[in-house]
Order: C-alpha cells, then sequence, then structure tokens
C-alpha cells in the first residue's frame, strides 16, 4: 500500500501558499514542496491534494492501492460524502472527485495535525518559495 501525506497552507487566508506532499510506501519516499501562488487555506488544501492525485497518477500508482493522509476535515469530509457545501471550493472538489476515479484502490483518511507533520513543514518550505520567487519578479 502507499500512503500519501498531503498538506496545503497560507500565509495570510488569503496569502501566498504550498502544498506539502510526502508519498511512501512499496519502496517509495518521496517529498514534493510546492508554490501555488495566492490562495485561502482551503484552496490549498484542495490544491494539495490534487497534486497529489497527479503525481501517483503520472507515476504509475494508479494502478496501486493508495491511501491518502490529511489533516483538513473539510477536503476528507468532501470527498466522504462526495459534496461540497461552499460553491467556491466545487471545481476544485470535482476536479479532485475525477482523478480519485483514475485509481483503482482509493482510500481518504482524516489524520490529527500531530501525524502530518511532514507534509506540513514542506507546505510551509512551499509558501516561503512562493515569496522568493516573488521577490525576484521584475518590477
Amino acid at each position: 500500500m502507499i500512503e500519501v501525506y498531503i498538506d496545503g497552507a497560507s500565509a495570510g487566508n488569503p496569502g501566498p501558499s504550498g502544498a506539502g506532499i510526502f508519498i511512501k510506501g512499496n519502496g517509495l519516499a518521496e517529498t514534493y514542496s510546492l508554490p501555488l501562488g495566492h490562495m485561502s487555506n482551503h484552496e490549498a488544501e484542495f490544491h494539495a491534494f490534487i497534486q497529489a492525485l497527479h503525481i501517483c497518477i503520472n507515476n504509475g500508482l494508479a494502478d496501486s492501492v493508495i491511501s491518502f493522509r490529511t489533516d483538513s476535515e473539510l477536503v476528507n469530509k468532501a470527498m466522504e460524502k462526495e459534496f461540497v457545501k461552499n460553491k467556491l471550493y466545487a471545481p476544485l472538489f470535482e476536479e479532485a472527485l475525477s482523478l480519485t476515479r483514475k485509481i483503482d484502490l482509493f482510500f481518504m483518511k482524516w489524520i490529527p495535525s500531530a501525524e502530518n507533520k511532514v507534509a506540513d513543514d514542506l507546505a510551509r518550505k512551499a509558501i516561503h518559495k512562493n515569496k522568493r520567487e516573488e521577490s525576484h519578479k521584475p518590477t
């Protein structure tokens, strides 16, 4: 089984945001720290999930048993109920749901933040990458 730990974070709400992804299992141990631009924390959580799904699918893991772990109650409940109340997140939810259907055995589990430390650290590093990229833009 592959375990994928995901986290999205924002410095401000909205603000510079990042995704942290930690994939382990079947001999894998990969980390990703991806700047996401300017968005809310909830948007960053969905984007982290979507990016992780793309990584898994593009790296040939779709035929594996994949268990996603998140400390985002919003993302976890949306996937569990296959519904999101806030229309702002509907397009992100629909994209994520569509991608999960490309995985043979998809699971999602909510975990406490303390158990998601690696993904959280990666997401925070991505926020700083965002800030560095913004400071290097020509004015």
